[in-house]
């Protein structure tokens, strides 16, 4: 038997927000949180434009106990799934957490922690490094310490597919729930890898932009570094409905691919079977959509074989088609971007509201799908996308409805 799956509540902590709350004002109202990077020594980067989560302070939502053992990558996994639970209202007593899935993406773990001990070690000449090293860096370390701190007890792992983590996460509780693998599963990504080694890396990539982020506009120059994470809390139709739970949303299909083509350029081929995927498996026709939350990075390539993709995959609905992208408000944050543009999503379909996509400057005729340039736009969505495509070629896609 087949379950409905449903969402009972989310949490977020970002770049433009440390709660679910106001990062949906934030992206509706186009604030950006993209800016020169604070948290790290910036003098030897060439581009220090990032999307940090501003302000944090470990010790407003951990003793010094609770945050020693975790990373920064660990410790947002676990504040947006707390938040997440909290505006659920579950009770995971009487064996609800065993039966119970966490499930979370992350696309590099701990890079704080790495790029910290190999300067102890390297620069510094350290003879020994901090105990708990590897538990710290270790890339499944979100989804462990989400299951320790909230009493998850069921299956609990990190997916790590780069760019496509979360969105490949969120879809495997998906199809645990629909199929009663589990009757709940708390779900999500979480990354933090604005990290000096990390950035000098993705600065020889040459795909970084020097000023901000543009998604599917003329004079883009490429993707700017995010972090953050994002969680939520799904169910089996009969489950939240058996507890009278406030239900936000319904997750209806998931489609993934491979290009097992280049490793870094994208293909509209790929994007589309996975597109496709998503809406068979949704039972959604092309004329169902109103809304893609793009994966949109600002980099030529992606942004014009996005576009070629869902052209493709809409045929003549993608003229009535409208696509935004959360990046460029919050950056790229990668393993957990799928996560965060999700739940942007499910609050779109919710409240009717489409995030613009800020900072644009002018159509680029490549890019000719209505992305809601620099100002939300009010309107009834009944079913969306969210799309996320990794570098290897690794593509995902979530599809929602409107709850009824």
């Amino acid at each position: 038997m087949a379950h409905r799956v449903v969402v009972t509540g989310w949490g977020v902590l970002s770049s433009i927000g440390h709660d679910a709350k106001t990062y949906w004002q934030n992206l509706t109202q186009g604030v950006c949180g993209i800016a020169p990077a604070r948290t790290i020594p910036t003098e030897l980067l060439a581009q220090n434009i990032v999307a940090e989560v501003k302000d944090y302070d470990p010790l407003k939502h951990f003793d010094d106990r609770g945050a020693a053992p975790m990373d920064r990558v660990a410790q947002f996994g676990v504040i947006a799934a707390r938040e997440a639970i909290a505006h659920s209202g579950l009770k995971f007593d009487g064996g609800l957490s065993e039966q119970t899935a966490c499930i979370i993406g992350c696309g590099v773990g701990g890079q704080s922690t790495q790029d910290e001990n190999y300067k102890r070690l390297y620069a510094d000449k350290a003879k020994r490094l901090h105990p708990l090293t590897i538990p710290k860096l270790m890339v499944n370390a979100p989804a462990s310490q989400i299951s320790m701190t909230c009493g998850l007890r069921g299956p609990a792992f990190v997916v790590a597919s780069a760019c496509a983590s979360a969105t490949h996460a969120i879809g495997l509780a998906f199809q645990m729930v629909r199929s009663g693998g589990v009757p709940v599963a708390v779900t999500g990504g979480a990354e933090a890898c604005i990290a000096f080694g990390t950035m000098k890396g993705w600065e020889a990539l040459r795909v970084l932009a020097p000023d901000t982020c543009r998604p599917f506009s003329r004079d883009r120059k490429g993707l700017v570094i995010g972090e953050g994470a994002a969680a939520i809390v799904i169910e089996s139709l009969e489950h939240a409905q058996k507890r009278s739970a406030n239900i936000l949303g319904e997750i209806v299909g998931f489609g993934m691919s491979a290009d097992a083509g280049d490793l870094l350029a994208p293909d509209a081929g790929g994007m589309l079977r996975a597109i496709s995927g998503a809406l068979s498996d949704g039972g959604l026709n092309a004329a169902d959509v109103q809304y893609v939350n793009a994966h949109g990075t600002g980099t030529a390539a992606n942004d014009e074989t996005e576009t070629e993709a869902l052209k493709r995959a809409f045929g003549v609905h993608a003229g009535k088609l409208v696509m935004s992208s959360n990046k460029s408000m919050i950056g790229h944050a990668l393993g957990a971007a799928g996560a965060l543009e999700l739940v942007a999503t499910l609050m779109t379909v919710r409240d009717g509201v489409v995030p613009p996509t800020i900072n644009y400057l002018g159509p680029d005729p490549a890019c000719d799908i209505d992305c809601v340039p620099n100002e939300a736009r009010r309107m009834t969505v009944d079913a969306a996308l969210s799309n996320s495509f990794a570098f290897g070629g690794l593509n995902a896609v979530l599809a929602v409805k409107k709850f009824s």
